[in-house]
């Protein structure tokens, strides 16, 4: 009821009380840093399963390359041995389980969201402008959304969301707190929020 007619910005009192609100700290204070421990956790294997680069980044297709290279030094009669490509590894493969099909099937998604993120607040250098500090920013924000679009298969990206989360992330993002501040919650925690897993 206090918090319906404003909560004060100093502090990081505002980001403290919307994390309560929205049920992502317990009341119980001395949980809070056990359970931000805990969405860290979860929020990194998030990433590590979802925000999958089938060209290389991951370890199953860096395994590959390095395989491809020790082969490349081999040359038979002019031609060089090629590496085995595995169906669930060949860029064409429709199989469920394809990095590649995961990456194609959410491109268009990507694109969209890549759209709105640019287009969020652009009066704000926050969000905008050729900084390092806004292109971080941006980054998360497509990361969370890409993530909740994935986590979320029946709802995927909606137009706008990136609007609903702007706030939400410049609050979590100001807080003075730098334990808090949502640069170490986004990689570790923050879009359990949005997902109503928290």
């Amino acid at each position: 009821m206090l918090a319906a007619q404003g909560v004060p910005d100093g502090a990081g009192v505002r980001s403290t009380v919307w994390k309560l609100l929205l049920g992502y700290l317990p009341n119980d204070r001395s949980l809070w840093e056990q359970e931000m421990a805990k969405k860290r956790s979860e929020y990194a294997a998030f990433k590590d399963e979802f925000l999958l680069n089938p060209v290389g980044g991951n370890s199953r297709t860096s395994a590959i390359e390095g395989h491809h290279s020790e082969n490349a030094e081999h040359v038979d009669n002019g031609f060089l041995h090629r590496s085995e490509v595995t169906q669930e590894e060949h860029p064409l493969s429709l199989g469920k389980s394809s990095a590649w099909n995961q990456f194609f099937e959410y491109s268009e998604i990507m694109e969209q969201i890549d759209r709105d993120v640019k287009r969020t607040h652009p009066d704000m250098h926050f969000f905008c402008g050729d900084s390092s500090f806004a292109k971080s920013n941006q980054e998360s924000l497509k990361n969370v959304l890409l993530i909740f679009a994935k986590l979320n298969a029946g709802i995927r990206y909606v137009q706008g969301m990136n609007e609903i989360l702007a706030p939400l992330f410049f609050v979590f993002r100001s807080d003075p707190d730098d334990k808090n501040a949502v640069c170490k919650i986004c990689r570790s925690g923050f879009i359990l929020l949005l997902c109503g897993v928290a």
